[in-house]
């Protein structure tokens, strides 16, 4: 089963680490990545810019709306996601309990919906309507 792991951390508190204790946590976390590969549980994966540089897109009084910055005005801030292979939650967790990155913030785990049904019967739907009308 697959795994999305969001990884989020405080842009602020990073940077007032130093750049060598950046790096260690990096090379710490990029490790563990490659442990994950070598095992069959990284399903891949990206770092994101910094929230900074977010454009959020919202649907208001009929149309969409183009502001900058992220959606969510808090301190931790999403700076990542691993897609997990994992048997189960509880795997899932074990695995990311060990995470390096952990230590820098929280990590949300959801796993992935299985939209398939959804999308075939939408596509009957539709192939349905394109035909009525």
């Amino acid at each position: 089963m697959k795994y999305i792991c969001l990884g989020y951390y405080d842009e602020k508190a990073w940077e007032t680490i130093s750049p060598g204790e950046q790096n260690k946590l990096m090379d710490e976390c990029f490790d563990y990545d490659d442990e994950l590969r070598k095992n069959g549980h990284f399903a891949g994966g990206e770092a994101l810019q910094s929230a900074r540089n977010a454009t959020t897109l919202r649907w208001v009084n009929g149309k969409v709306t183009v502001t900058d910055g992220p959606y969510a005005e808090t301190k931790e801030q999403l700076g990542g996601i691993l897609v997990l292979e994992a048997e189960d939650l509880n795997e899932a967790i074990r695995l990311m309990s060990r995470h390096p990155g952990v230590r820098n913030g929280p990590f949300e785990i959801r796993p992935v919906e299985d939209l398939g049904a959804m999308i075939a019967e939408s596509e009957r739907r539709r192939a349905a309507a394109k035909n009525r009308g």
